[in-house]
């Protein structure tokens, strides 16, 4: 069932993870008997990228629970969260898609990425910090998948509201019944020109943490848009732009240029991810407060 808030369509159950040895099938825990993988074969249509990713997403995010359960804290479950999500993200796409490449943020970049027909681009924990302060749910998961020149498939994990979000089974975006915009914004780096925005909108700010989370916001009506210009990379915005997309929201840049994936710099400085009908007046707006500014 899905959890109160979140609506069915939205929710990808995600199973029950044993014991950190279930993790790894191959590797022999220390009393000496041999683990079976719980998701050796997954309950998911491998061949299926949408069902995969959402799958993939969901496993880590289980994970990610696990690890903040382990008593660390503060740079120690950070660097734990990181680890611990990558390398089980980078085995599950070893055994399941061994012939595509992987753009991630914890792992060394291969340009063979560059030639390669499919890439998936994987944040293994978006929003570190928050992850370091439970019981805080701005977290996610990230596991896109780039194909034919543009992003095919996608899914957001966030374990702490116990849901996925992905491009398998996409809803559109109930009609907005707020009295005024509401704009996600960076709890710690907003755009210097966000407060200005709002005024000339007539919107109030809603500050959350990760980029997954605050994407998931407008898809979820807890926004209107969500917009940053302070800087951030592919993986940062991949997959809630590939779940945004197929919900029906505008995707661009700040400035309403388009997204572009798996380039040789994976920086992405900025982005808009809001309601279609806010689109014209934002972009609108950073264009004028780019040419200002110049």
């Amino acid at each position: 069932m899905a959890p109160t808030g979140v609506p069915s369509q939205w929710w990808w159950p995600r199973p029950s993870l044993a014991s950190n040895a279930n993790l790894y099938p191959n590797r022999v825990p220390r009393d000496g008997s041999h683990v079976t993988h719980p998701f050796a074969s997954p309950p998911v249509d491998t061949d299926d990228d949408h069902a995969l990713a959402a799958w993939l997403a969901t496993v880590a995010g289980q994970r990610l629970l696990e690890v903040r359960a382990q008593g660390l804290e503060g740079k120690a479950l950070k660097d734990e969260g990181d680890r611990t999500s990558h390398e089980l993200l980078m085995e599950l796409l070893e055994r399941h898609r061994p012939a595509d490449a992987v753009l991630s943020e914890e792992g060394q970049d291969d340009p063979g990425r560059l030639t390669a027909s499919r890439v998936w681009i994987i944040d293994p924990l978006d929003g570190t910090r928050e992850f370091s302060e439970p019981p805080r749910d701005d977290w996610a998961v990230h596991v896109a998948l780039w194909a034919a020149g543009d992003l095919s498939a996608g899914a957001v994990a966030q374990p702490g509201l116990d849901a996925t979000f992905s491009t398998a089974d996409p809803p559109q975006v109930p009609p907005s019944e707020a009295l005024r915009p509401r704009l996600a914004v960076s709890r710690t780096r907003p755009p210097a020109f966000m407060q200005e925005l709002a005024d000339e909108m007539g919107a109030d700010l809603v500050p959350m943490g990760s980029a997954g989370a605050k994407v998931i916001s407008v898809v979820r009506d807890i926004s209107d848009a969500y917009v940053h210009a302070g800087g951030q990379y592919e993986w940062d915005s991949a997959a809630p732009v590939a779940v945004a997309r197929a919900t029906g929201l505008h995707t661009s840049r700040a400035d309403g240029a388009p997204l572009v994936y798996n380039r040789p710099d994976p920086l992405l400085p900025d982005l808009l991810v809001c309601r279609p009908e806010l689109a014209t007046a934002i972009t609108d707006f950073v264009r004028r407060y780019d040419a200002t500014s110049a």
